[in-house]
């Protein structure tokens, strides 16, 4: 079932917009807040993965607002 709340489990997934498009990768969860890094390298995939996820001055803060569904692979978000 799909739902709209980000949860720590969801670093490491892809961020596509309404499209499908990707636009970055969730780098790190804090707080029930997702950072989202718009460039990430394979590292930054593996880290983010493993939970070792680690959001710096390049990521930006993903408005919960902005999230239209969260599945087992990717955040959608809202036009």
């Amino acid at each position: 079932m799909d739902r709209t709340t980000i949860a720590d489990s969801d670093e490491g997934k892809r961020v596509v917009n309404s499209e499908g498009s990707k636009i970055g990768m969730i780098s790190e969860v804090r707080d029930g807040t997702a950072f989202v890094d718009p460039d990430p390298g394979i590292t930054d995939s593996i880290r983010s993965k493993l939970g070792w996820g680690d959001a710096d001055a390049d990521d930006y803060q993903l408005e919960s607002n902005r999230i239209h569904t969260i599945t087992d692979d990717e955040v959608r978000l809202k036009h």
